[in-house]
């Protein structure tokens, strides 16, 4: 027996293209009335993951936060006094007290969802007499005045802090080739914010979905009807600015557990609401967590369900969105075979990036000269300070090249990065790497701010130890690939 057609809810209709800002005035209006203005979604802003800055309010530290935020990562820090770190921060970054010298601090709330940490932590060192208010006398790293260590030992930052922060830290990152791009078992409000139902009521239909998250997973459920020529149902989030560049994966992988049907996954790599998508069907077994596999080469380019005659793959350096959706039709008219109309449910745990290339995911700046005391040949007359006084600084590079060695042992993908003395200059700076611990110069802070953070997404710095100086050049550049192209892994 035919259904009589339902009356089409242009009401919903309307609610689904301001909730995804199609109708732009309407939904900054709704957004206003209900009190839920998202301008700051991070989600919306953000790479993929959380970065953890350790000694964020430092000289480097505050630079590497700084220049996370400006590219687009989600930003944590730790931090000893949040007070005093949020005249120093910007204000769209997470902060968390704790202390790497005091284990029980690094909690899981500190190290939930991360993809790397940075490491800028050191202890204080200034001269004998002291320093003025803003450390103009041991900024810029260029006069010596006699140093002395103040606070903490070497011995309990250097090297059994970072050791702490290694372990603590071991524990959660993902694993070096996956990258998690939403973790529905740890909802943030601003990963709810940015998924919304989009079903046949944007073609006349009367299917009705929606996503919600309940016991550690999102879920996917709702009433498909072929009604009105409709069939079909989906969630789908907002555009994600920047994009998500997924260029160092091979596909998606859905953890998942659905009822038996067959549902879509689709991709988007423009910012358009009616545009082409990626697709994949993937079948789903009733009530049994699966893990289905996507690789980004078998996606199918496609237009409200048309398949398109183009050789072009997906430009996976933009990922502006994702869906998931369930529908009577497979493509180009086809039926789908797995296909029942009426209540269905997917839950899903997670959504990942799979196959990607070794990116560093612990960046820990020591120092040049770790290797030098104590060293066969070595001159001292010909040394940096720190060298010379590393005794009298309470073993300072010693205790540098335990927490370095401590790294190394973890089996994290790893960046070492050596700096010689610090600066404060100002532009760019061209580089120079080197192996041996043997060089001897200066470099700004602000260069091992921008080094530290190129470092995560370059696969060649993986695992890598090497001391950095910069030099004069009338014209500095820095070819990163290059640079670390050069290096020897550990």
């Amino acid at each position: 027996m035919n259904q009589k057609n339902r009356a089409w809810d242009v009401g919903r209709f309307v609610k689904t293209l301001a909730y995804f800002d199609i109708i732009p005035f309407i939904g900054c209006l709704q957004r206003l009335i209900l009190g839920n203005d998202n301008k700051d979604r991070s989600i919306g802003k953000s790479k993929v993951g959380i970065v953890l800055v350790a000694g964020a309010t430092g000289g480097v530290g505050k630079r590497v936060v700084q220049g996370l935020v400006d590219r687009g990562y989600t930003v944590r820090c730790l931090v000893r006094n949040c007070d005093r770190a949020k005249s120093i921060l910007p204000q769209n970054v997470e902060l968390i007290e704790g202390d790497i010298t005091k284990p029980e601090t690094l909690t899981p709330q500190l190290m939930a969802n991360l993809s790397a940490v940075i490491c800028c932590t050191s202890v204080k060192v200034q001269p004998v007499e002291g320093d003025t208010p803003e450390r103009a006398k041991y900024n810029q790293g260029i006069k010596f005045y006699q140093p002395e260590i103040v606070g903490d030992t070497p011995e309990n930052v250097e090297y059994l802090g970072v050791k702490n922060l290694v372990q603590a830290a071991a524990k959660y990152l993902n694993k070096p080739t996956e990258k998690t791009i939403f973790d529905f078992a740890n909802p943030s409000p601003d990963l709810k914010a940015i998924w919304g139902a989009v079903d046949d009521v944007v073609m006349g239909g009367v299917s009705e979905s929606e996503i919600k998250f309940i016991d550690n997973m999102a879920v996917f459920t709702g009433n498909v009807s072929t009604q009105n020529s409709g069939g079909f149902a989906s969630v789908r989030t907002k555009n994600i600015e920047p994009p998500f560049d997924l260029s160092n994966y091979e596909g998606i992988k859905l953890r998942v557990k659905g009822d038996g049907q067959r549902y879509k996954f689709l991709a988007r790599t423009e910012s358009k609401w009616d545009g082409v998508a990626y697709s994949h069907s993937f079948d789903t077994v009733n009530n049994s967590w699966i893990d289905v596999q996507i690789p980004f080469n078998q996606l199918v380019p496609v237009f409200r369900a048309k398949t398109l005659d183009t050789n072009e793959s997906i430009d996976t350096q933009n990922i502006y969105s994702l869906q998931l959706m369930l529908s009577k039709f497979e493509y180009d008219g086809q039926l789908n075979p797995n296909f029942t109309p009426g209540h269905f449910t997917l839950q899903v745990e997670s959504i990942k990036a799979y196959g990607g290339a070794t990116l560093p995911q612990f960046v820990l700046i020591s120092s040049a000269g770790v290797t030098r005391p104590n060293r066969p040949g070595i001159n001292l007359a010909e040394e940096p300070p720190a060298v010379r006084m590393n005794e009298q600084l309470g073993g300072i590079l010693t205790w540098k090249l335990r927490g370095e060695d401590s790294l190394r042992e973890s089996k994290i993908p790893y960046t070492i990065i050596r700096p010689c003395a610090l600066t404060e200059e100002t532009g760019t700076q061209e580089l120079i790497f080197e192996q041996g611990d043997n060089i001897r110069g200066k470099v700004s802070r602000d260069a091992i701010a921008l080094l530290c953070i190129e470092a995560l997404s370059q696969p060649q710095a993986s695992n890598v130890t090497f001391e950095v100086k910069a030099v004069e050049s009338s014209t500095p550049s820095n070819d990163w690939q290059q640079l670390f192209a050069s290096l020897q892994p550990d």
